[in-house]
Order: structure tokens, then C-alpha cells, then sequence
């Protein structure tokens, strides 16, 4: 109505940004191929983001794109969850309705914490992974809409955003991977300081190679010369030029400001504080129209009509009046939309806000919050309680205040924006002194929390209580990410518990502690268990005690294993039963269950959780049944029922997915990918560990899933890679994992590291070390395979000179180790008889019979690459004592194996053994060749006759000067020969080149050819 009033201060010609416009626009080209496209546009307040944002949308609507538009919005501290996620959605829904009607089918609940207009939000479920079912809901439903269509989704002024779209565009940066989309985000990066909450986000977005930046500068003179002439329809005088160059120092905004500033009559008195320049063209309109400015200051980004007209207490042919003369100065716009009214600048505004004096901004906000009260169809019902906060709080109002803080934390958590709930919860607790005693005690904690107080006092009636809050907003840090917030929430809370001395509460916060404790890499938690376990003894029993015993017995399954935690699983089971805690009771019977199985009783185990994973099912309890799933397929496994395991994985993977529970998906690939690396698909068992790294929010899975890359990699033969990724591991699991389910195998493949490279003495040390921790009950799944690494890296060492001293005391250590395992199954028992072979391997005293008795246990196992390895030791043995039929049929049946599952390491080793007993691994009738006809493997490594030498003497351990000594010349000459030799054998060291020499057997006899021989491999 009033846009044609507007005095021209922006010019129509776009100036200066023609290379990051092109930027964009090919960004557009690069989507409309179906390739998601994500866009960081930074600069100073006033450079020309906007601007340059509107002419690429210009350019999108050219070219037949949907265009959807949000601005982040500050609101104060509680923020607005999902802010312009949710303003640019609404466009989307209004320009596509069908098609995003479509693109939500089935998941309109979820989705309606973002996009109102969907449905009525749920009230649950409430945990840890409630944000991240979100995120990934919003980004399938943004790629299912840009399928068939371009789509551009711009959020502006990021520097302003919520917790929660700051973590939402995360997410859509790192995972949209389909789909006709351009997701272009702007911030300022002057407001941008060293403790901005940006800040992070920033340096995330900078290490992803998927983001394009662009960093808008100033203007320079000639641009500045270009923008003036646009906006006076003539060339400036160059004087007038200079002046606004200098004042503006190439700033746009500013350039405009001056110019506008001039127009109206203000050429003189210009001061160069920003906020007076900001302010000049105010102070010279009417006084009705600045008292209007300043109030819709106060409203927010935007204000709408209705709201503005009640709050100005004008008459509307006063408000409309006042309205053009803002408008017509270009300090006020109308919104797109037509329903209200914003500043044509956000630092215009804050000069504004800053201006108010405290009465004034106070007495603003309470006539705003009263307006609101008064009529809720001034604004939209989704924003009306967040608002009211805002409002009550800026009035000084703590009474009103109050009530209205907490009621927008409820808002906020039913749409999982946790940060933002916390952030309200403890804005309530700075109010919680203030407020009188009377509003306080009409409070009640079922309105407001969903935590329960844990003393059995009912929550519709009791009055609310600061413990209450507390216990609140330290679920809301953890299900928002924020330990160390929580952490500091819990300490608050155990000292108030101090003087009040209430057990059940501080058990609960003592158990809230441990999660804390323990994911922050600050301990294992187990302090703070038994704490809450002293606090509930002897009480009767509760939810509290029963949800202690379980945390007590997890605990103690996942880092002390032993006999007592079974007994306080059951406890637990007991206990909820007799509170009605289904939860908790079904919780605890995954706990029975796998402490059974760790204990022998694998059929009464897998039971049990079979029938908690049915009955969670039958109940709708998502997370739990994922748990279930998890913990059978680890025990499935443990009992070698590799096949059934991934089967389960595999119905667990969908539940995961359906239910959009993220670190459920990831534990349970990560298992995926252990079974199917048993049964030799080890492609697939890789695509699963990296699913786990994608999906995976919490360190211990991720830290798992690189585990599980790390042993692929040594098992391939590919000793750098898996170096790699067992750094990696280490990174995510921290310096205080415990865990023997996670310690063990890293030792395990630290062991396998070591071997690769040739550090006979590390390897030592670490199998010391793993056994010195000891392997506790059910931990003999992990015990058996580090045993047997370790194992056949000091049988594959014999000969090695560096290996000879200590030798006998490290095969006493896995001997004496081994006598403590369980081999409770067919599979652990195979290991422990290729334990005892490779034992005797080591101080050669294999026979063909020891070989023969491990080929027949790992035969029926399933274990194709197990059984590789025991077949090429049985043909090596059997060649041995010249017996070289079954040799050769067993060297051909385990290159298969080998050459199927892709382990090069053991492809090679093979095809050296073959090649030494003259064996074709075709299977053909080909006649073997003549000794003298043998390929030479040190030739088939490039090696000259002066490297081989070389190489014989570092496999011996000799230094450079005493090569350089034994083949009569220079060290320097010496030192070029072993680089030579390490970049040929494309190996890291010198121990790892001995390593391998030895392993290839280059300088030691051929396996004879006819059945003279010795009777044991020498």
C-alpha cells in the first residue's frame, strides 16, 4: 500500500559483484544436474549480501527455479527454533503444495516441529537422537522435492540463528546428496567475534570441500562512483565522491545512508559514529513517526499489521500517516507478504533499539506482551509463546515473566530444539528468585517438564521447585549435545541436594553424572554410579533405584565384566516390575541377556532379548527395541552365527531407518560389518563400517567402525591404511575408553600394525600390555583373535635376527594367557587350536597333524578367510615333507578364497608359495618348470642384484655404515640404496622392508620339489 512512497536510495544497476554472481549462477547450473549445490555468503554489515542475493534469486527465477526466502530472526537469547527453515518451508508449502504434500507423506507429525502448517506437533518421543530423526527428515523431504524441480532455499543473517538452525544446516550441508537443490546461506562476519556461537559452524563449513564461500569486500571508488550514479540518475560530482568514499570507506549500506541523508536535507553535522549516521534521517521526521519507528524496533524482525496497530495506540488514519513518512524515508518497509512492516536495514534497527532508553524499552515490551495476551490471532500461533517470553522478560516483569519463559521451553522441546529449551530453562532459573512466592507455588511441574520429580509426588499437583528445572534443562543439554552445560546443570543440582537432602533426586542427578562423565571422555562414570547406588540402598523400591541397578549392571557388562552384574541386572528387573517401569524392565532384561550369553548360557541369552525385542516392538518403543537389536547381533556373533547376525542387522537397519534413529543405525552396521568381514563379504562389511562413520553421531560407534576399517585394511594387506584408521579409532575413543570390547581389538590391531611394519618389539609390548589388563568373563570373542595375531606375527618373525631375543618369554606370555580363555563354541575352539599351531610354528615344531586338526575345526565355521589362512599353513607343512598333491589342491582352493574376499596379502603369499614348489594355481596339468626357470621374486620387485644385497643385509638388522663396511662402499651410497629399496617395496621403514623380505621368503631356500625333505618347515 505505502511501497510506492519510497524515496529511491538503492540503485537500480547492480554494481561490483558480476564474479560472485557468477559463482552463484553456476552453482544453479551445477544443481539443475542433480548435484546439491551448499553456499556461504559472508561480509560486513552493509557490504551488499542482500543485494547480491537478490539479483542471483532474480537470475533462479529466470531460469524456472523455486525460490523460498528465510531470514534468521533475533528474538533475544531464547531465540526461535528453526526460524527461517520454517518462513522459507512455508513458502514452499504455498507455492508447492501438493508436491510437498508428497514429499512429507507419512512423516507429517515429525516434520510439523519445523513447518507448523503440517499438522498439530507431537508431544514425544523425547532422547538423544529426537534432533537427529528431525534433521534427517528435513533433508529427505528437501531432496524428494527437488527431484523433478530446481530449488533454492536461501536462510539469511546466520550470524542471528538458533542453536538448532545452526545445527540443522549442518547437517544438510554434510548429507544432502541429491536432488535439484541450492541451499544459500548469508551471515556477517564482522559480528562473527571469537566466542560467537557461529564461530564453529564457520570452521566446520570451511573444512568441507561440498561448501563454496564467498567473501563479499567493500566497494572501491569506481564502484562507489557507479553506485552513486545509479541512485541520482547522473554522474556525481567527483568531489561529492570523494566525500562518500571517505565516509562510507566503500561500504554500500553507507554509501546509500549518505546520499539519503543529503536528500533529506541533513547536509551538514554528519558525525562518523555508525549509529549517529544510522539515526540522522530519523531524527528529522515527525515526532508521531520516530515513536513509531522506535516500538516497531522493539516487535521483532518483522511486525505484523493487526499487532502494530494495537500496540501504537494510534487511530489508523494516524498509523497510516506515520507508516508513509517512515516508508517514504526508506527506513521502514512493507513485507513482501503485505502483512506487516521491517527495517529496510537490520543495523537501522539495532541503532534504533540501542537508542531506547531502559523505562522506554520496557514499557514497549509490556505493551507488546499485553497485546499479544489480549489477541492471539495478532500473530501465528507457533510463534506467540516464544514471543510472550520475550516480551515479559524485556518488561521487567518476573511474574509474568516466568510463565511465560517456561511455556516457551515446552514449545521448544516439542521441537526438539533442546538448545533453545535450555537456554529458556535457564533464563526461568535466573527469574526463579524474582518471582513472587505465589506465582510460584501455581506452578506445577506436568505442565512444564516431561522429567518428572523422582520422589513419587504427583506432578498435577505438586508445586513446581527449582530441582524440577534443573533436572529439566540437564536432559535438554544432553539430548541437545551440551555436556559440559549439563555437566555444570548436575553440579548446580547435587549441591542444592546438599542442604535439602532428598536421595532419590540425587541418585537421579548422580546417574544423570555417569552418561555425562562418561561422554565426555572425563572418566568411566563409575564413581558417580556408585555414589547413586550409596544413596538408594535400603530405600524402598522406585523407578530411581531400578534405573541405578540397570545403569550399575551395564556399566559393569560393558567395563568390569563378572559374575555380580548379572545378579544386579535381575535385581533391576525385579525392582521396575514392581513400580510398573516397563521401560526400565525391558532395559534391564537386554542387560540379563547379555550377561547370560557372556557367562555360557547362549541359548537362555539370545532368548531373552529375542522376547524384548518382540514385546519393545509390540509397545512402539523404537530406541529400546534398537538396543535389543544391537546386543543380539554383537552376542549372535560372539556364538559365531555370523549369518543369522547379519540377518538381524539387517531388520534392525530398517527399524533404525523408519524410526530415523541415527546412533542406533550406526551401532548396528558397525555390527553388520563385523559378521559380514566373518563371512568374507568384505566389500559389503566395508560399505557398513563407512555407513556407521556417515549416520553415526556419538564417538564409541564411530570409533568402532574405524576399528573395523583398520582390520579390512591389514587383512588386504594395505598396512598404511590401516595405521590410519587405527589413529582414528584412538581419536574417537578418547584417552579414558575402558571398555574391553573396544581396548581389546585396538590392541589387537596395533599388534597387527606393528607385524606389518617390522617392530618385533612393539608388537611385544602391546600384546604385554593387553594381556596385563587381562581378559575379563565374555571377553574371550576379542582375547582369541589378539592371541593369534600376535601369534603369527612372531611365527612369520622366526629368522628375523631382531626377533630372536625375548622370543621365548613372549610365546610363554600366549600361552600362559590362552590357559585362561573360555571356547565356549566351535568357532572359539578353532582359534584356540590354530593358537597352539602357531605357537609351535614359531619354534618350529609344526607337523602336518597340527595343521590338519585346525583346517578340520575352521572348516565348518563359515570363516572363509580363517580357513584360507589355515590351508595355505597346512600346504605350507604338507609341502614340507614333499607331499605335494593335497599341497596343491589346498594352495589352489585358498588363492580362490583369497582372491574372492580381496586380501592381496594373502593372495601373495600364496602365489610365492606356489611358485617355490613349482605349483600352477590354474589347476591345469601344466609341467612344472625347471628350478633354474623359477621367477626370482626380488626381480618381480624391481630390485637390482646391488639392492638385493643391500636388502639381505637390513633384513639382518645391519646399519648404513656397516653395509656400506660388507659391500666396500660410501654410507651416503648405502643410505641412496635403502631409499631405493623402500620406495621399490613400497614400504614406510626399515623394519617393515625386512618384514616383508622375510615374509617373502627372498633369501632362504625353495620348498623342495620332491618328498626328500625335512619333516617340519625349516
Amino acid at each position: 500500500m505505502l511501497g510506492d512512497v519510497e524515496t529511491r536510495s538503492v540503485s537500480p544497476v547492480f554494481v561490483g559483484r558480476a564474479d560472485e554472481l557468477a559463482v552463484l549462477t553456476d552453482a544453479l547450473t551445477i544443481a539443475v544436474g542433480g548435484e546439491p549445490q551448499a553456499m556461504l555468503i559472508g561480509g560486513e554489515a552493509g557490504v551488499g549480501k542482500t543485494r547480491l542475493t537478490e539479483e542471483f534469486l532474480s537470475e533462479a527465477d529466470r531460469r524456472g527455479a523455486v525460490v523460498a526466502v528465510g531470514g534468521c530472526v533475533e528474538i533475544g537469547a531464547e531465540g526461535l527454533p528453526f526460524a527461517p527453515f520454517s518462513t522459507a518451508l512455508r513458502t514452499l508449502h504455498r507455492l508447492l503444495p501438493e508436491e510437498l504434500a508428497a514429499a512429507t507423506a507419512g512423516q507429517e507429525d515429525e516434520l510439523a516441529r519445523i513447518l507448523p502448517e503440517l499438522g498439530d506437533t507431537p508431544r514425544g518421543p523425547h532422547d538423544e537422537e529426537s534432533t537427529a530423526r528431525l534433521f534427517e527428515l528435513t533433508a529427505r523431504m528437501l531432496e524428494r522435492l527437488a527431484a523433478d524441480r530446481t530449488v533454492v532455499l536461501v536462510l539469511e543473517d546466520l550470524h542471528w540463528a538458533d542453536a538448532s538452525t545452526r545445527h540443522l544446516l549442518s547437517y544438510l550441508f554434510r548429507t544432502l546428496a541429491a536432488g535439484r537443490l541450492v541451499v544459500v546461506a548469508t551471515y556477517r562476519s564482522d559480528d562473527v567475534h571469537r566466542r560467537h556461537p557461529l564461530r564453529p559452524l564457520l570452521a566446520e563449513l570451511d573444512r568441507l570441500r561440498t561448501v563454496r564461500k564467498i567473501e563479499l569486500s567493500r566497494f572501491n571508488r569506481a564502484e562507489v562512483r557507479r553506485q552513486l550514479a545509479g541512485i541520482l540518475a547522473a554522474q556525481p560530482d567527483e568531489d561529492f565522491v570523494d566525500t562518500v568514499f571517505d565516509r562510507s570507506d566503500g561500504n554500500a549500506f553507507f554509501v546509500e545512508e549518505l546520499v539519503a541523508s543529503r536528500e533529506s536535507g541533513c547536509r551538514t553535522g554528519l558525525t562518523e559514529s555508525l549509529r549517529d549516521l544510522l539515526l540522522v534521517r530519523l531524527e528529522v521526521l515527525p515526532d508521531e513517526t520516530q515513536r513509531l519507528v522506535r516500538i516497531v524496533a522493539e516487535g521483532g524482525s518483522t511486525v505484523e499489521y493487526p499487532l502494530l496497530r494495537a500496540v501504537a495506540g494510534l487511530s489508523e488514519d494516524e498509523l497510516i500517516e506515520a507508516l508513509r513518512a517512515a516508508v517514504g524515508a526508506n527506513i521502514l518497509l512493507a513485507t513482501p507478504d503485505g502483512d506487516g512492516y521491517r527495517f529496510r536495514h537490520s543495523l537501522v534497527r539495532e541503532a534504533v533499539g540501542d537508542d531506547l532508553l531502559p523505562g522506554e524499552r520496557a514499557r514497549v515490551n509490556r505493551r507488546y506482551a499485553e497485546a499479544v495476551e489480549a489477541d492471539a490471532h495478532l500473530i501465528r500461533a507457533e510463534e506467540r509463546v516464544i514471543r510472550l517470553a520475550s516480551h515479559w522478560y524485556h518488561a521487567n516483569d518476573p511474574a509474568k515473566a516466568l510463565p511465560a519463559v517456561l511455556a516457551a521451553s515446552v514449545a521448544a522441546r516439542r521441537r526438539h530444539a533442546y538448545s533453545e529449551q535450555l537456554n529458556l530453562l535457564e533464563r526461568a532459573l535466573d527469574l526463579w528468585d524474582s518471582t513472587p512466592e505465589e506465582v510460584r507455588e501455581a506452578l506445577r511441574p506436568a505442565d512444564y517438564t516431561d522429567v518428572y520429580p523422582p520422589c513419587g509426588c504427583d506432578p498435577a499437583t505438586t508445586p513446581l521447585q527449582r530441582l524440577d528445572l534443573l533436572a529439566e534443562a540437564t536432559v535438554a543439554a544432553r539430548y541437545g549435545g551440551e555436556r559440559e552445560r549439563a555437566l555444570k546443570v548436575t553440579k548446580t543440582a547435587l549441591h542444592l541436594l546438599e542442604e535439602h537432602g532428598d536421595p532419590l533426586r540425587a541418585a537421579w542427578f548422580w546417574t544423570e553424572r555417569s552418561r555425562l562423565v562418561a561422554s565426555l571422555g572425563r572418566g568411566d562414570g563409575w564413581e558417580e554410579i556408585a555414589r547413586a547406588q550409596d544413596l538408594v540402598r535400603g530405600l524402598p523400591p522406585s523407578q530411581v533405584h531400578a534405573e541405578v541397578l540397570v545403569r550399575a549392571a551395564s556399566w559393569g557388562m560393558l567395563h568390569k565384566p563378572g559374575p555380580g552384574n548379572l545378579a544386579a541386572a535381575e535385581r533391576a528387573v525385579e525392582y521396575a516390575r514392581m513400580v510398573g517401569a516397563a521401560e526400565t524392565e525391558l532395559n534391564a532384561r537386554i542387560t540379563v541377556g547379555a550377561l547370560l550369553t557372556d557367562a555360557g548360557d547362549g541359548p537362555g541369552g539370545i532368548a531373552e532379548m529375542y522376547a524384548v525385542r518382540e514385546r519393545a516392538m509390540e509397545l512402539g518403543l523404537a530406541l529400546l527395541a534398537g538396543r535389543a537389536h544391537i546386543n543380539l547381533s554383537s552376542q549372535l556373533e560372539s556364538l559365531g552365527r555370523s549369518h543369522e547376525a547379519v540377518e538381524l542387522c539387517e531388520q534392525g537397519t530398517e527399524l533404525a531407518r523408519r524410526s530415523r534413529l541415527l546412533d542406533t543405525e550406526a551401532w548396528i552396521s558397525g555390527n553388520m560389518a563385523e559378521s559380514l568381514y566373518s563371512l568374507g563379504r568384505w566389500d559389503e562389511a566395508a560399505e557398513a563400517a563407512r555407513r556407521t562413520l556417515l549416520v553415526g553421531r556419538s564417538a564409541a560407534p564411530r570409533g568402532s567402525a574405524s576399528a573395523r576399517l583398520a582390520h579390512l585394511a591389514l587383512a588386504r594387506g594395505e598396512s598404511t591404511e590401516a595405521a590410519h584408521r587405527l589413529a582414528a579409532a584412538h581419536s574417537h575413543f578418547g584417552t579414558h575408553e575402558t571398555q574391553p570390547q573396544h581396548r581389546i581389538p585396538l590392541h589387537r590391531l596395533a599388534i597387527g600394525v606393528a607385524a606389518a611394519e617390522g617392530r618385533i618389539a612393539d608388537l611385544r609390548t602391546e600384546t604385554a600390555a593387553a594381556v596385563a589388563h587381562g581378559f575379563p568373563l565374555g571377553q574371550h570373542r576379542y582375547a582369541w583373535p589378539l592371541l593369534l595375531a600376535s601369534a603369527s606375527a612372531e611365527a612369520d618373525a622366526r629368522g628375523l635376527p631382531a626377533a630372536e631375543a625375548g622370543r621365548a618369554a613372549a610365546l610363554d606370555v600366549l600361552r600362559t594367557a590362552a590357559r585362561t580363555l573360555a571356547a565356549p563354541v566351535p568357532v572359539w575352539t578353532a582359534h584356540a587350536e590354530y593358537l597352539r599351531a602357531e605357537l609351535l610354528r614359531a619354534e618350529a615344531r609344526d607337523t602336518v597333524t597340527d595343521w590338519t586338526a585346525v583346517e578340520e575345526a575352521v572348516r565348518p565355521l563359515e570363516r572363509p578367510y580363517l580357513l584360507a589362512r589355515a590351508r595355505h599353513r597346512l600346504a605350507e607343512a604338507l609341502l614340507a615333507v614333499g607331499d605335494r598333491e593335497p599341497a596343491a589342491a589346498l594352495l589352489r582352493e585358498a588363492h580362490a578364497t583369497a582372491d574372492r574376499i580381496g586380501s592381496r596379502r594373502l593372495r601373495e603369499d600364496l602365489a610365492l608359495l606356489a611358485r617355490r614348489a613349482r605349483i600352477p594355481l590354474t589347476g591345469d596339468d601344466t609341467p612344472a618348470q625347471a628350478p633354474e626357470a623359477q621367477p626370482d621374486p626380488a626381480e618381480a620387485l624391481g630390485l637390482t642384484s646391488r639392492e638385493r644385497d643391500v636388502l639381505r643385509l637390513v633384513a639382518a638388522g645391519s646399519t648404513n655404515r656397516r653395509i656400506a663396511e660388507e659391500l666396500f662402499i660410501s654410507p651416503k651410497t648405502a643410505s641412496v640404496h635403502v631409499s631405493n629399496i623402500l620406495a621399490k617395496l613400497g614400504v614406510a621403514g626399515r623394519g617393515e622392508a625386512a618384514a616383508l623380505a622375510h615374509r617373502l621368503r627372498l633369501f632362504t631356500p625353495p620348498v623342495p620339489a620332491s618328498p626328500a625333505g625335512p619333516t617340519r618347515p625349516a
